[in-house]
């Protein structure tokens, strides 16, 4: 029987391209998460690890030293290390964070010490020497590129607290222009390294070193170092400092960044367990579909000696050969498309670390699940073809009707799933947890595929009397949609999953993106704010303000001029003042209303009343709580008119601010030049403009290119969900040749009966699709509720221009998955219709 497996798989490969396609795309999808999950740790590791790749063992607090139990590293832990026997050189890395001068601008900048030997150096030099004395400093490469640095020019280096009695500064020059670091937590911000003396100059002496970095000679081993140094730091009673391999150190720092959890996996093997569902459906229809096909040629070799178990195993046998070969092809698909994608990131310096890793784990699992995926999904059709004698018309397994036991069993399976599952679901999306609302999800989403029956075939008869003036196909068309329970359940089940997760995705994403839009708008009162530069610098204007409305993008600017002072936190600050005309059209919180005897203050606000003390009076005025704590104290122009002005020396506390307004539709790019353009125009630094429409882009921009992935992806599940839909037709056409034969020799033409099974598809996969919108936009409620509950007001928001797209293309493929089914009925005649077994 091997002999025959191997010939029907080579000569029949058509067939059989459905079933591999489907197997290919599950086991791609699944290989291709777990590569990119190792790929992701590699590379971060590469990045997060870059600071210390060079060290033997690095000292670092047991806790991260910002969280209450975190540990200094002072000099006391620098000493027990220089003095361990082995230790060839100690690098007390020390951070501080300056200002300096990059052209017209004023630049936020991490400064680093360099170690005394350059082998610790995290970085590589491109050009020039490392700093030798104090008034040198090395750049990284795109800083030097940026603010057009070369070896010999002045940096001036002030300090970056804003105090004004704080007058640290320094003119440093390069002599150095190194490599840029990778590491997250100092990318996109300048570095520059200089001396221990220049570096602590400006660091803050109570937050200690961040690490303490060990360079070990030859002939040093690294445990015996490693144990000495842990016993000179118990003795010296310097508790909570861990001493960790450069590995050991990145893995900590890797699980800091992720919070220890592969959040992203978790989803990502979600969708792929969503896309072996699918391919399971698929496959065992298909497998269902081949038995069909060949009836004659199966009972052929039970009349000539093959045994029930000989014909079960061919079958299996074929379904192993396919599952093998599809499993390797979906394998070597999805290492090659990671490959691409990491190649391609490679080329942006941005994400020069990115790191293809390949574990053996995401290989095997992948070839494992695609082979026993087939052959699990083969099994019911192995069965089917030695169900009956063989003189009998071998025909699929016996449906599985709600009258029998089997059937039985199943509805109530189904019911305890789906009761259970939407109990917990309920619960997760009520207290805002995730964990407990996805598997909630999916154990209601099996039950309801499990009682399908119950439910869909009412739904297809209801809707098939629109059918009836159709003539006679529409209304056998609406009869025999429902004749066979299981047959039109699973004939919809594989497109409902399909439509079932898209409405879920895009629904989830409006309700979130929503959800976001409300909380920011709640929490940052304006697109953009500009504020004045450093004490002593001209305030910001009128002219200000009418210049920034002449930028390209800007909708609306006003100027907020400062008109008196308050008591906040037991410190005075500024209250501004705005027309309520002027209030409408900058603020993205329409709730807040300006009016006479009220002052709109923070979130954190706990007095009923405020005092705002002018330069001629002073004014008690109602509090109106905002839902920000960035709103900044504000009253009605007419209220600011009591107060005569303001009180001497009360624009110290705050300058005044331009509140602007951007055009809908900028893209992200597009909101980065513009706050770089209104920065140059109004002659202040980029960081000085500021606002929620920066925030609200970037949240927008993950829900987006999440939506899209996602949707890609679910795309994929949809294809193979018609692929299904075909095979299920065709296995419908294959056992009412009879019957379809018959209504030929009726007198039915070939046109109706290809119009009979169109509307029966039609029937049906309209009646999957708008189920499967109902049901995904609860779901995409329900999770959004659960995963953005504890922070935002979750408001069900229904994209329904997306979901009628999604309505009519399901219906369309529905159609068109029946052309190819209707086809092969039309052209049987009837006479060798009604002859066949």
């Amino acid at each position: 029987m091997l002999q025959v497996a191997l010939a029907q798989v080579r000569l029949n490969a058509r067939r059989f391209i459905a079933v591999s396609l489907a197997v290919m795309i599950a086991v791609g999808f699944l290989t291709a998460t777990l590569v990119i999950n190792s790929s992701s740790k590699a590379s971060l590791e590469q990045s997060v690890g870059e600071g210390f790749r060079n060290a033997d063992l690095i000292l670092a607090s047991e806790v991260p030293s910002y969280l209450s139990e975190g540990v200094i590293l002072t000099e006391d832990a620098v000493e027990a290390a220089r003095s361990v026997p082995g230790v060839d050189a100690v690098y007390p890395v020390q951070p501080a964070y300056v200002n300096f001068t990059g052209g017209t601008k004023t630049v936020f900048a991490q400064l680093l010490n360099t170690p005394s030997s350059a082998e610790l150096l995290p970085v590589d030099v491109v050009l020039g020497t490392l700093p030798s004395s104090d008034s040198q400093v090395a750049v990284d490469q795109d800083t030097a590129t940026r603010y057009n640095l070369s070896i010999g020019s002045t940096v001036p280096v002030s300090s970056s607290t804003g105090d004004p009695s704080d007058t640290r500064a320094a003119d440093l020059t390069v002599s150095a222009v190194v490599s840029t670091s990778n590491n997250p937590s100092m990318m996109g911000t300048p570095q520059l390294y200089s001396s221990e003396a220049t570096a602590a100059l400006f660091a803050e002496a109570e937050q200690g070193f961040s690490t303490i970095q060990l360079a070990l000679a030859d002939d040093a081993g690294a445990a015996g170092v490693r144990t000495q140094l842990e016993q000179n730091l118990t003795d010296a009673g310097l508790d909570g400092i861990a001493v960790r391999t450069s590995a050991e150190q990145t893995e900590e720092a890797v699980a800091q960044f992720t919070g220890g959890e592969d959040a992203l996996t978790i989803v990502l093997l979600a969708f792929a367990a969503v896309a072996l569902l699918v391919c399971a459906l698929v496959v065992s229809n298909t497998f269902s579909v081949l038995v069909a096909q060949r009836t004659r040629e199966l009972a052929l070799l039970r009349c000539i000696g093959a045994s029930r178990k000989q014909i079960r195993r061919s079958v299996i046998t074929e379904a192993a050969l396919v599952g093998i070969v599809s499993s390797i092809l979906g394998v070597a698909a999805a290492v090659g498309l990671v490959a691409v994608i990491v190649t391609f990131l490679k080329t942006d310096t941005a994400s020069s670390f990115a790191t293809l890793a390949v574990s053996p784990l995401a290989v095997v699992t992948g070839l494992g699940v695609g082979i026993l995926l087939t052959l699990l999904s083969a099994l019911v059709p192995a069965r089917a073809a030695t169900a009956v004698a063989p003189l009998a018309a071998l025909r699929p397994a016996e449906d599985v009707r709600a009258g029998t036991r089997r059937g039985r069993i199943r509805l109530v399976i189904g019911l305890v799933l789906l009761a259970a599952g939407a109990a917990l679901l309920g619960y997760g999306a009520s207290v805002n947890d995730l964990m407990l609302a996805v598997p909630g999800g999916m154990l209601s989403f099996v039950g309801i595929l499990m009682c399908a029956t119950l439910f869909v075939p009412p739904l297809v008869r209801a809707v098939g009397t629109l059918a009836a003036p159709l003539g006679v196909p529409g209304k056998l068309a609406a009869v025999n949609a429902v004749r066979n329970p299981q047959r039109t359940a699973a004939t919809s089940s594989a497109l409902l999953i399909g439509v079932t997760l898209v409405a879920m995705m895009m629904t989830g994403a409006a309700t979130a993106r929503t959800s976001l839009d409300s909380v920011l708008a709640a929490e940052f009162p304006v697109d953009v704010s500009v504020r004045g530069g450093a004490l002593g610098d001209s305030p910001l204007t009128a002219a200000d303000a009418e210049a920034a409305r002449g930028v390209d993008g800007v909708a609306e600017a006003v100027l907020l001029p400062v008109v008196g002072t308050t008591q906040m936190y037991g410190q005075p600050e500024g209250v501004y003042a705005l027309e309520p005309a002027d209030a409408a059209a900058v603020l993205q919180d329409q709730t807040l209303k300006l009016t006479p005897g009220t002052i709109l203050m923070p979130q954190s606000t706990t007095a009923k009343t405020v005092t705002v003390q002018g330069a001629e009076s002073a004014v008690e005025l109602d509090v109106v709580v905002a839902g920000s704590s960035q709103l900044r104290p504000l009253i009605s122009a007419d209220t600011a008119q009591a107060l005569g002005g303001v009180p001497e020396g009360g624009d110290a506390y705050l300058q005044p601010q331009v509140w602007i307004s951007v055009a809908e539709g900028l893209s992200n790019g597009a909101l980065k030049d513009l706050q770089s353009e209104l920065a140059e125009t109004m002659g202040v630094d980029d960081y000085m403009v500021s606002g929620a429409v920066m925030e609200r882009a970037a949240f927008e921009q993950v829900i987006d290119v999440l939506l899209m992935v996602v949707t890609g992806l679910l795309a994929v599940a949809v294809v193979i969900a018609l692929v299904g839909v075909a095979n299920t037709l065709s296995l419908s056409v294959l056992e009412r040749t009879r019957e379809s034969s018959l209504l030929r020799a009726l007198g039915l033409t070939r046109g109706q009966l290809r119009g009979m099974l169109a509307l029966e598809a039609l029937l049906i996969a309209g009646v999957a699709a708008l189920f499967g919108c109902v049901l995904g936009a609860v779901y995409g409620w329900l999770g959004a509720r659960s995963a953005l509950g504890s922070f935002a007001d979750v408001a069900l928001a229904v994209p329904w221009l997306q979901l009628l797209a999604v309505l009519a293309v399901a219906i369309l493929a529905g159609l068109l998955a029946s052309v190819l089914p209707a086809r092969r009925a039309a052209r049987l005649s009837p006479v060798a219709g009604l002859a066949a077994d």
